[in-house]
């Protein structure tokens, strides 16, 4: 490893530099850019997976049961009698219904 940086450091000429770089930008892949596409993949394969009657939790953290789903909106009920129309990618997760 040491000699590496004594190359570098003497002019060795470019590849050294071409392939650090190179391992820079395959770190910054690997443990960046494609975990958040999976992240953004599941994210929208929830979305698409949504029916009526689960309960659900807005990126606003607003829990709630799913009443209505149209194209680009759901309609959320938070309380008996209360329901809200919320975009559809402003839901986050499913909730989990705790028991008492």
């Amino acid at each position: 490893m040491q000699t590496i940086f004594l190359q570098a450091a003497s002019g060795g000429g470019v590849l050294p530099q071409v392939l650090m770089f190179g391992a820079i930008i395959l770190v910054f892949y690997f443990f960046m850019i494609r975990p958040q596409q999976k992240k953004a993949r599941d994210q929208k394969k929830f979305r698409e997976e949504l029916v009526k009657g689960m309960n659900v939790v807005t990126i606003g953290g607003l829990h709630g049961k799913l009443l209505a789903i149209e194209d680009d909106t759901i309609v959320v009920e938070v309380d008996k009698g209360v329901r809200l129309t919320f975009d559809k990618s402003s839901i986050s997760m499913e909730a989990t219904v705790k028991v008492n």
